[in-house]
This record gives structure tokens, C-alpha cells and sequence, in this order.
């Protein structure tokens, strides 16, 4: 690997190269993005091919100017780009010249004296009235790490089974919730609802990079990996601490070593549904014998395990998942971890997914629909937004109330969500409705309904509120391991 390594850093790189020390222009973004999406491909196919293979020699792509480019691009756009570390520095408002702030990190990640500032913690309400700690990492941190997930994913992605949807290229948690639907439909009906405590706050570093190691030889690459996992918080009290543990939510590149983590849970159940038959006919043999079959379905640190069996075999699950967890220093919640059967239903990314009588029938099926705490969600969103004096104008509060609405309608428009649909439909306009008389206290009602609801509908100008009830409900189509990664397509272009 060292060699194709190597020639793979050379290639294709001979106009417009920035050498280090140097002012000379960098790559424009469109001649970055062909780059990397080229080296890419080939990493992931070398992946694929070779399951058992070591990368040796990927430090090199990681300061590599496309690769940077990319990576900076990807952080002024994102909405962090709008918050700064513990350097008081925006990445949207960093006062020098791109190519200047993009070569002083080549400089210092080439000589190796790059070293991570502690993340700034930010804590966000939870429901409850519990707090998530967010991790923010400097401008130049979360560079180098959007450069260092660039080269990493397409590696991992060859060896992340097809039951993991979190946080990965093309997928969605629309594909969990329609594999948990297919299961579901078809004599999976007991449910292992798994809550582990502090996922990212508790991975176990020897167990992560005990995972890494087993793909990645570059020691440089390995000890960048270990520096952003070392490099500490610095707490909303002014206090540093160190990071023993954990991946701080916020980093660019914790996403994916949670991934790395739990693709141990993801490997152990894998291995299970091989040996449990390789058709339908076989594992339906096999439950024909008394034994069970299950399948787990995970997004990010949320997961489910969906048996075909008895409420024994799932309890059963429940120690053994636990054990698995145990080498990356994780642990099962007992308190939200919990068994249920699909006539009972649970939730699940923000969907209830559950077994009913269909109206006017006496057959069963399994439904999807949004859940009373993502429509809670929903309903305080837009409370919050229209009890606001601060809106100077309908359009202004319209701006604002339509993005949302249309956001989660969106997201919900994959299940049996019309009646709901239409009910934050009657709640929204009710409440513009209620927001206009308290902002004009003096106007009639009869004049603010003709002013600004032409045909009923809340208007100023061209700004029109949206309707959830327009909004066309779909069954989303369970795509099971047929999704294809944007480098096999990419691949599969350069061959066309």
C-alpha cells in the first residue's frame, strides 16, 4: 500500500499546485471535488477488494491541497461555520485569505507540529431537563478533521454492514424506519428498544483505536486520530478537562468514529444473520424449531433489534447486546432500555411504528406516523415563533414559521402522517391568525382578514404560510442493501 499510496498522492496534480512556503494559487473548488472523488474511489475499492488490508501511507492525502480545499469548504457552509472555538475565531469570518490560512495548516500538519485546541462546550437543553454537551473545535480543527474524514470514510464505508443508516453518505433515517417496517410486517414482532447511556461521551480509546489499527498502518494518521480524542473540553465554567473518554458531539470526525465503535454491535448481529440461513426458507425452518431470528437496525447510537420469536428470546438479547458493548465501554441504559411487542408499538427517530386493525377490516397492518413527542416538537416550534413581538412585519414571521414546517413535513411525509398534517396545518394558521390581532391591537379583525388572508390564506406580499396538508404522503421504498455509495457510482462512471 505504501507504494500505490504514494504514487496515488502524485497523480494527476500538475497545474496550479501550491508547494509548501509558497503564495501560488490553490485548486478552485470544482478542480478539488474531481480529485477527491477520484482518490476516493480508489481507496474504497482497494477497501473492498481487500478486507484484511492496512492502509500504510494516507498522511499524505490528508495535507494534500484538493483535500483541504474541500475540507475548508465544507466547514465555512455547514451552520457551524457561524460559531467559534476556544480561538474566538468564525470560520466565515476569518479576517486573511483562504490560500494563507490553508497553507499555514499544510505547514504545520506536514512538519507534524500541528496540535488540537480543547473543544468549546456548549450545553443544549434535552427533554427532560437533562443537558447534552456539545464539543465546538477551532476553525483549523475542524479543518484538518473534515480533511482526515475525507480520507477515512470511503475506507470504513467498505467494511460498515448495511443494518447502520446514522451519519453515513446516502443514507437517511427513512431507510431505518422502512427496514424496520419490512421486519416488522413479517413476524418480527418483538422489539428491543436499546438506549445506551452517553454513547459519545463513553467510547473507550483503546477499543476505538484498537478498530482503527485494524485498517489504518499510517502512524501519522493514527496519532492525528488519537490528538483530537485527547485534545480535552474547556467547560462553560472556565475549567479544562481532559478527555479520557468519549468523542465530543460536534466534531466533524466523532460521527464517524462512533460508527467505527459500534460497527462491532453492527459485525457481531451481521454474523448472526448469516448463520441463521442465508433465505427465507431456511430462518423460517429454523423458527419452525422453536429458535429465533432477529436483525438490528441502528442510527447512530439509537438502535433497535427486531426477533421473530418469544419475549424470552428477546430478553435473552438484551445481556448479549450488552456484552458486545462491553470492549468499547459502553453500556445499556436499564431504565430506557425496554422490550415491547409491534400490537403495543414504539418510537423510533421521531416515528410510532405499530401494529392496528385496519378500518373496516379485520386484517392488521403495521403503520409508521409521527409521534406524539415529534408532534409536541412541532407544535412548540411554532408556538415559540408566533408568540414573538419581534417580527416586524407578517412576511418576516412567515420567512421564519415556513422553513420549519416544510422541514418536518418532509421528513414525516414517508408514513401515515395526513391526519396529522392536517391538524399542525389548522394549528399554524390559528396561530398567525392569533399573532396578527396581538400585533395590530387596534385593527379590526374584519380588516386584518382582508388585508392579509385573501382566500384564507395568511398572506403580505409574496410570501404565502405553507400548508401541511398539501403535502403528498408516500410510502418510502426499503432500498435494504442495494444503496450504493457515491464512490461506486463514481467509479462506475470512470469505467463508463
Amino acid at each position: 500500500m505504501a507504494k500505490e499510496g504514494s504514487k496515488l498522492a502524485g497523480t494527476g496534480w500538475n497545474v496550479r499546485r501550491s508547494p509548501v512556503n509558497t503564495d501560488g494559487p490553490w485548486p478552485d473548488l470544482d478542480q478539488a471535488w474531481s480529485r477527491v472523488l477520484r482518490i476516493q474511489a480508489k481507496l474504497h475499492r482497494w477497501a473492498t477488494d481487500e478486507s484484511d488490508r492496512r492502509f500504510d501511507d494516507l498522511f499524505n492525502l490528508v495535507c494534500d491541497p484538493a483535500f483541504l480545499v474541500v475540507a475548508w469548504d465544507r466547514v465555512r457552509s455547514n451552520k457551524g461555520g457561524r460559531t467559534a472555538g476556544v480561538d474566538g475565531v468564525k470560520p466565515r469570518s476569518v479576517d486573511f485569505g483562504q490560500d494563507r490560512f490553508l497553507c499555514e495548516l499544510r505547514d504545520d500538519l506536514k512538519a507534524q507540529r500541528f496540535v488540537p485546541l480543547p473543544v468549546r462546550e456548549r450545553l443544549i437543553p434535552k427533554s427532560g431537563g437533562k443537558l447534552r454537551g456539545l464539543g465546538i473545535p477551532t476553525a483549523r480543527d475542524r479543518t484538518a478533521q473534515a480533511a482526515l474524514k475525507l480520507v477515512l470514510e470511503p475506507i470504513w464505508e467498505a467494511d460498515f454492514k448495511s443494518c447502520s443508516y446514522g451519519f453515513r453518505p446516502r443514507r437517511r433515517a427513512q431507510d431505518a424506519i422502512a427496514e424496520i417496517h419490512f421486519f416488522a410486517s413479517r413476524s418480527y414482532e418483538w422489539v428491543l428498544e436499546a438506549d445506551i447511556t452517553a454513547c459519545f461521551d463513553e467510547i473507550s480509546h483503546v477499543g476505538l483505536m484498537g478498530r482503527v489499527r485494524a485498517r489504518i498502518g499510517d502512524k501519522r494518521v493514527l496519532a492525528l486520530v488519537t490528538a483530537f480524542l485527547k485534545a480535552g473540553i474547556l467547560g462553560e465554567d472556565g475549567v479544562e478537562r481532559d478527555t479520557v473518554t468519549g468523542t465530543p458531539q460536534g466534531g466533524i470526525l466523532s460521527p464517524l468514529l462512533a460508527n467505527v465503535a459500534l460497527s462491532d454491535l453492527d459485525e457481531h448481529f451481521a454474523r448472526a444473520w448469516q448463520a441463521m440461513g442465508t433465505t427465507g426458507n431456511q430462518r423460517l425452518r429454523r423458527r419452525a424449531t422453536g429458535l429465533a431470528t432477529y436483525r438490528l437496525v441502528r442510527f447512530a447510537d439509537d438502535f433497535v433489534v427486531l426477533v421473530s420469536g418469544t419475549q424470552a428470546h428477546t430478553e435473552a438479547l438484551r445481556s448479549e447486546v450488552a456484552t458486545v458493548l462491553v470492549p468499547m465501554g459502553l453500556r445499556l441504559s436499564e431504565s430506557k432500555t425496554k422490550i415491547s411487542h409491534i400490537d403495543e408499538g414504539f418510537d423510533f427517530l421521531g416515528f410510532r411504528i405499530q401494529r392496528h386493525r385496519k378500518r373496516g377490516t379485520s386484517k392488521r397492518f403495521v403503520y409508521t406516523y409521527p409521534s406524539k413527542k415529534a408532534l409536541a416538537s412541532i407544535v412548540a416550534k411554532v408556538w415559540a415563533l408566533t408568540r414573538r413581538s419581534s417580527h416586524p412585519t407578517l412576511a418576516a414571521l412567515l420567512h421564519q414559521l415556513n422553513p420549519v414546517l416544510r422541514g418536518w413535513c418532509n421528513y414525516f411525509r414517508h408514513g401515515v402522517s395526513s391526519a396529522t398534517f392536517g391538524y399542525l396545518a389548522h394549528y399554524s394558521w390559528g396561530r398567525v391568525l392569533r399573532w396578527l390581532h396581538q400585533r395590530h391591537p387596534r385593527v379590526s379583525k374584519r380588516v386584518l382578514r382582508r388585508r392579509f388572508f385573501p382566500n384564507w390564506v395568511p398572506t403580505d406580499g409574496d410570501a404565502v404560510l405553507f400548508n401541511p396538508a398539501t403535502v403528498t404522503v408516500t410510502r418510502y421504498r426499503y432500498r435494504a442493501d442495494r444503496i450504493a455509495t457515491p464512490w461506486a457510482r463514481a467509479a462506475a462512471r470512470a469505467a463508463a
